[in-house]
């Protein structure tokens, strides 16, 4: 039987999602708790790769177990995974679809704050910025949706078949105070580190070192800027993943925490 489940992480500590034998990563603690449940070596796919430190509040793999089990999984890998580790629902599935190739969208957020503060450091990326152009960013943000080939945004576009990435949306946030930024781009797919590498882009924008025309120049050229600069990868959430057959609601929402939104749900005993 095949299962799909639904997690969230923070991914400080880890570098990234996918299992390699040198480095702590979030595959691997997964896979080894499974493998002490079940008492047999357990493989899992997930929806897609993140970068060392990069956060997802939602994400899916998929695996398959031969008997079903009389216990409460959901429990029993909460209880062994780490704190920063989250098993959410797990979804018994008719077939074999797949967590990565069958997601038709993929949604990420970007924080960045511009004051230091203790609560926010490995939660959103802290940059010591005054004054950005929140209009020239917003205009290079509004041309995302327009281009389909992002071969200039990505650090290795050689590995790909190709490079192609249909932007369905893309916007820019800023709170009142102008001390904290959003950025939110969804898509079918990305190409490695492009979101950090146009979130960086973006920051040159804001700064003035970078004009809109240039930035779309390498849109139309696909030509690689001669010099990149990521974004901190700690600001970084893969924060939503759509299938034509499941469309969960996230279970945590990062971006009320990261604004410190008003809770009105407290009520005075």
């Amino acid at each position: 039987m095949r299962y799909f489940v639904h997690i969230g992480y923070n991914g400080l500590q880890y570098n990234g999602w996918q299992k390699q034998a040198t480095v702590m990563n979030v595959q691997g603690v997964i896979e080894k708790s499974l493998g002490e449940i079940f008492k047999s070596p357990v493989a899992i796919n997930g929806c897609g790769r993140t970068d060392a430190q990069v956060h997802a509040s939602q994400f899916f793999f998929h695996m398959d177990i031969a008997e079903p089990w009389d216990f409460d999984l959901v429990f029993r890998l909460n209880k062994l995974l780490p704190m920063n580790i989250a098993v959410y629902d797990i979804i018994p599935m008719e077939g074999l679809p797949h967590a990565r190739f069958d997601a038709v969208q993929r949604s990420y957020d970007y924080f960045l704050h511009t004051y230091k503060d203790p609560f926010l450091n490995g939660l959103s990326s802290y940059y010591l910025l005054d004054g950005l152009d929140w209009d020239q960013m917003k205009a290079a943000v509004a041309l995302l949706p327009k281009y389909k080939d992002y071969r200039a945004f990505c650090t290795h576009p050689d590995k790909y078949e190709h490079t192609l990435c249909y932007v369905r949306s893309a916007s820019l946030m800023v709170d009142d105070k102008g001390e904290k930024l959003r950025f939110q781009i969804s898509s079918n797919r990305f190409l490695g580190k492009m979101i950090r590498i146009i979130m960086g882009q973006l920051l040159k924008i804001g700064k003035g070192t970078l004009s809109v025309d240039e930035f779309e120049s390498h849109l139309i050229s696909k030509q690689t800027p001669a010099l990149i600069t990521p974004a901190h990868p700690q600001g970084l959430y893969l924060s939503k993943v759509t299938y034509p057959y499941l469309d969960l609601p996230l279970r945590t929402d990062f971006s009320a925490i990261l604004q410190k939104a008003a809770d009105t749900s407290w009520r005075k005993l």
